[in-house]
């Protein structure tokens, strides 16, 4: 009988699963838990307390440290909470039976215990669900006091790792976004961070990753420091939720074939750097090679592929997202954004650029939040009030600035742009990317107030939200049984008989994205666009032939759906061959 689940759930949004581990973790369920909004944390702590009947004092705004402090505070509470109520299912039949049902073993588990004498089961068997958290490493306001800029320790990513550093939690802090050198520097401070004499990390690190490349970077810039990351968890660049980080053309399946191939090596050579890091530390250094783990989330929706991610690229953890959004006792989504995803197809489900950050985002067409914006911009009053300010930097005052999504930001905007004196729709366009920007920040945690019945005065009731591509393939609300049981394929909640495999929904968006920055810069185009569009292009061509021989190679997986992934795949290496005479052309005539 097996305990370990081999799926875990993402970090979604700011709310979406700022609570997930208190309800799944109890049922041995891995979740993540974001960092971003420290305000909302001290309202769930405050909320959650009273549930309790648990004393709660205030962690001011204005106090010392208080975002770290929030953090931390809230932190702990989760984990208090989770481990009653798992100490409470070990010690009900009821739940303990639930616990082993929803296993990857399922009923055979149940089946095997319930044969044997109601004591015969040992509850350390059972394991609790691991309380991760995320870092977005972009997320990393500058703060001022009288003036005078704070020290790094002082920006919003280094002091929600504090919180976290200081926290009871003995989990993972997952990096997404990218490299962030302060802030990596800033982790060595902590000795959670660092494995004690038997090897053992109280607190480990998790990156999110694109490539193989990215990997060993990071890993070897975290290894000169005497830390290890325990593990790798790869993303599509596209065929995701939340913020898109497109690769450059480089797709999932050979990224995790690389990674898998080189598994050994990356380990071993990360490792060499590590232990040297840690010998001039005078800390101890492992009599082995720390575990490493490799996971892959993006776009996977059936049992099929997530067992191919298991078997055939060798992940220990598999990573189900949006899917969840559905599963109304594992995640926060308000009644009506739950029915509109529930009724989202594939053009309700769009990359935007809605996001103060300039990064893609993954939006749902029509979510409140959007109507809400849309309603200022009737009125005459673009842009929210910012109640928050998460997102104010790479605006031209840092100390006194305004996040893109703000109106005093997008208001001086627009007078900037009327004055410039353009043509009617060349001024229909740049008005357009001013007051697109939607405040995301407060739209992405707005539903966990919802969902508990909070007072929504100051962030309003507006929610956003952030499904990848793979939402509309997914038609009901669910209940945590329902949703095991369709990963480890016992059941099937998915009606649709059209669903693509998720690389080749990875492979269409990544076309239509390349397709875009083409049109984009067609008209203007440089040497180095050219280049890059060039590489963008051949390395969609080499990963569709991956494909192609890849699915030609399969004589199990995928058997239905093979011969119609196959002709998808030959007419997508047309559509490449056909881009890329274009791009050649456009570089021939059109660089200046």
């Amino acid at each position: 009988m097996t305990n370990t689940h081999t799926f875990h759930i993402p970090v979604m949004g700011i709310g979406f699963t700022i609570d997930t581990p208190l309800k799944v973790a109890p049922y041995g369920i891995s979740s993540v838990i974001s960092l971003v909004d420290d305000i909302l944390m001290e309202r769930l702590r405050e909320y959650y307390s009273q549930k309790e009947g648990l004393p709660f004092t205030e962690i001011p705004y204005n106090s010392p440290d208080r975002r770290s402090r929030r953090i931390t505070a809230y932190l702990d509470l989760i984990k208090e909470l989770t481990e009653k109520r798992f100490s409470e299912l070990k010690n009900n039949k009821k739940d303990t039976l639930r616990y082993l049902d929803m296993l990857p073993a399922g009923p055979e588990a149940t089946s095997e215990w319930q044969s044997q004498d109601d004591m015969a089961l040992d509850s350390d068997i059972l394991k609790m669900g691991s309380i991760d958290v995320n870092i977005m490493t972009k997320l990393d306001r500058i703060h001022f006091k009288d003036g005078e800029m704070l020290p790094s320790e002082e920006n919003d990513a280094h002091t929600a790792l504090r919180g976290f550093a200081e926290s009871k939690l003995c989990s993972s802090v997952v990096f997404s976004a990218g490299m962030n050198p302060s802030l990596y520097n800033y982790i060595s401070q902590f000795d959670d961070f660092y494995p004690d004499a038997n090897g053992h990390f109280k607190k480990k690190i998790t990156l999110k990753i694109s490539d193989y490349r990215s990997a060993i970077i990071q890993g070897k810039f975290l290894a000169k420091k005497g830390l290890w990351v325990s593990e790798y968890r790869v993303e599509s660049g596209l065929n995701c939720g939340g913020h898109a980080f497109a690769t450059q053309g480089y797709l999932m399946g050979p990224i995790l074939a690389e990674i898998r191939d080189n598994r050994e090596e990356l380990q071993k050579t990360i490792f060499e750097i590590f232990a040297t890091a840690l010998e001039q530390r005078n800390r101890p250094v492992p009599s082995k090679i720390p575990a490493v783990r490799i996971s892959a989330q993006g776009g996977v929706g059936t049992a099929e592929e997530h067992r191919f991610l298991m078997d055939h690229y060798k992940v220990d953890s598999v990573g189900w997202g949006s899917p969840f959004l559905l599963v109304p006792e594992a995640t926060n989504a308000d009644e009506d954004t739950l029915q509109q995803l529930a009724d989202a197809k594939e053009e309700d489900l769009y990359l935007s650029n809605i996001s103060p950050l300039g990064v893609p985002f993954n939006n749902l067409r029509n979510n409140s939040k959007d109507v809400e914006k849309n309603i200022r911009i009737v009125q005459g009053k673009p842009g929210s009030t910012c109640p928050k300010r998460y997102m104010v930097f790479s605006v031209e005052d840092a100390e006194h600035g305004h996040c893109p999504a703000s109106r005093e930001y997008q208001t001086a905007k627009l007078e900037e742009l009327n004055a410039k004196g353009l043509s009617e729709e060349l001024y229909k366009i740049e008005r357009e990317k001013i007051i697109e920007k939607a405040c995301i920040c407060v739209g992405l945690g707005t539903a966990a107030l919802l969902i508990n019945k909070m007072e929504t005065k100051v962030e309003g009731t507006g929610v956003s939200v952030c499904p990848g591509p793979n939402m509309a393939y997914f038609s009901q609300k669910m209940t945590l049984e329902e949703i095991t049981g369709h990963i480890y394929g016992r059941n099937n909640v998915i009606s649709r008989i059209d669903r693509p495999h998720m690389f080749i929904k990875e492979l269409e968006s990544y076309i239509e994205f390349l397709k875009a920055k083409v049109l984009e810069v067609r008209e203007n185009l440089t040497s180095k666009q050219a280049r890059w569009l060039q590489s963008f292009v051949i390395n969609m061509q080499e990963g569709t032939e991956y494909y192609i021989q890849l699915f030609n190679g399969l004589k199990e997986s995928f058997r239905e759906m093979k011969q119609n992934t196959l002709k998808q795949l030959e007419e997508f290496k047309a559509e490449l061959q056909r881009i890329h005479g274009s791009i050649e052309e456009l570089a021939a005539i059109g660089i200046r």
